[in-house]
Formats: structure tokens, sequence, C-alpha cells
């Protein structure tokens, strides 16, 4: 790949995903988009480079980009932001919305599925305090291959080590050989989309909590700075922004106030209430945009 070649890769897959890529990643381009020539019938990666550029070929297109995004994911990642969830995020909100008794969750950048199906657990652990409620979980990624497999829920005994406590293991996932699927029960409460960030988020609607983790780091400050003010306007006054432990909103957005003493947990506008505070509920705007939320039995 010349060095022309591989400047055109990298304006490409910013504009068409936000990616940033430094010099001394050509080897990962190389290494990755060498199985998608071959998919294609293209023997080189100039082959490859010089097809995308003379267009015309969306499936090609998408799959380029798709290649070149990290789908490193597993369940109860980093175990704090579900933490925070359970006895910070939850309490709150079902406070304040106890009038409407509606939540509405997105997972951006969801990848294979482990985070909103970790969350759904969540949820299922807590249905008694929730009974009565209807709970909205989305989950999207840029990438249908991955949205496929989240759907699908199966996981390989490595990908259920990971993170995922042995009680939920069995109480939730259903063992056929090496492989483990979700339960029906708990696939049923995500709805999964293909979002690319960089498009407009108005078709999503309203959120009470936005998890956001570890795909900003990907992108360039004024990239970063207008995805959080995008994410921002999809929220109510009073709700969750949920970013990874390396990421922040500081000198990016002012849209979004850290909760003190809690790392990559911020809060939409001013300071977060105590756990259980009242604040005002927020509207439930296009809280239908993807089916029927999960009802929990009275």
């Amino acid at each position: 790949m010349t060095p022309t070649e591989f400047d055109f890769l990298k304006n490409y897959l910013k504009s068409r995903s936000g990616l940033m890529l430094s010099n001394e990643k050509q080897y990962l381009v190389e290494s990755r988009l060498l199985p998608v020539a071959r998919k294609a019938g293209l023997s080189t990666l100039s082959e490859l480079i010089g097809k995308v550029q003379r267009g015309g070929d969306k499936t090609l297109e998408k799959d380029v980009v798709e290649a070149m995004t990290t789908n490193e994911s597993f369940f109860f990642r980093d175990k704090t932001p579900f933490d925070n969830f359970t006895n910070v995020m939850l309490p709150a909100l079902m406070k304040a919305r106890a009038d409407r008794r509606r939540l509405r969750i997105w997972c951006a950048a969801a990848s294979t599925g482990q985070e909103p199906y970790s969350l759904a657990m969540l949820l299922k652990e807590a249905a008694s305090k929730l009974a009565g409620w209807r709970v909205e979980i989305i989950g999207t990624d840029l990438s249908t291959e991955v949205l496929e497999k989240a759907r699908v829920g199966v996981y390989s005994q490595f990908e259920v080590q990971r993170g995922l406590p042995i009680q939920m293991l069995l109480k939730y996932f259903t063992q056929n050989g090496d492989l483990w699927q979700v339960n029906s029960e708990i696939r049923s409460m995500v709805q999964w989309r293909m979002m690319n960030l960089l498009d407009s988020f108005l078709s999503m609607g309203e959120f009470d909590i936005i998890f956001c983790r570890n795909v900003l780091i990907y992108f360039d400050q004024p990239t970063k700075s207008d995805i959080l003010n995008r994410l921002a306007k999809q929220m109510s006054s009073d709700g969750y922004l949920v970013l990874g432990a390396a990421e922040t909103v500081v000198g990016l957005s002012t849209a979004f106030q850290p909760v003190q003493g809690l790392r990559g947990l911020y809060h939409r506008g001013g300071a977060a209430p105590a756990a259980g505070a009242k604040s005002g509920s927020a509207s439930a705007v296009g809280a239908t945009a993807f089916g029927k939320p999960r009802m929990f039995a009275s």
C-alpha cells in the first residue's frame, strides 16, 4: 500500500465513521482489509482501494468501514458503570419518573451486545421494584455483522467467562455444546438498530440514560464535541451519560456535568441529584419508535 493509498483510506474512514488512524496503524489496516479484498475477489489492497475510490459498490464500502471498527466488548465491562446504574441512576430516575413509569436507555456502539444484555439482566434482577414499568433498551452499532450476532445472543465459552458472574450465566443463558445463548426473555428486552454516530440521532427519540463508552477515543476533538452535543439533545433534562474511564466531556461540551466521585458518569444540565431525589419528568418523545418497550409485570 502506497502512502497516497493510505492517506486516501485515512480520509475515507474518517468521513464515513469518524475513525482517526495514525501513520503507525498502516499494519492494522493491511491486516484487516486483506480478508475484505479476498472476499471481494481482489488480489491486492491497491485493487481494493481503487474500487472504493471509483465508488458504486456499497457492499464493499460497508465491508471496508466495518472491518476497521473495533468491536471489543464483554459482559459487565469495567463493573463500575453497572454498579452506578444499579445504585445511582436507576433509583434517581425511578423516583423522578414515578408518575409515568417509563425509562429509555440507549447503548451506543453496542458491538456484539454484551453491554445491553448486562443492563437487561440487572433490570430483570430488579423486576420487583420495576413492577408496572415500561423499560426500553436500544442497542446500536455501525456494523450490521456485529448487530446480527448481538440479536441472536450466542456467545462462546470464552466470551461468557469475561465478566459474567456464574450465577447470571446459569440463570439467564442456555448452553448448547461450547456455546451459550441469552434466554429469550432477556433478548426480548433489547431492540437493535444500525446507527452511525456521525449521522443524525433525531429518529432515536429521547432517552433517560445513554451509554456511549470507549468509542469517543477513536475520534478527533471536533467530532467528539459534535457527538456529545447531539447526544445531549436526545436526553431528558435530568438524564445520565456514561462514558469510558479514559473519556471525558471536559473541554468538549458544557451540556453535561460530572457526577462527583463517580468517574465516567455525567449528568445532563446541572449538578446530579442524590439518588432518589425528585426532579422534573421528561417527555416520552419517540418512546415507541423501535417497538413495544419491556413491560415488567405488576
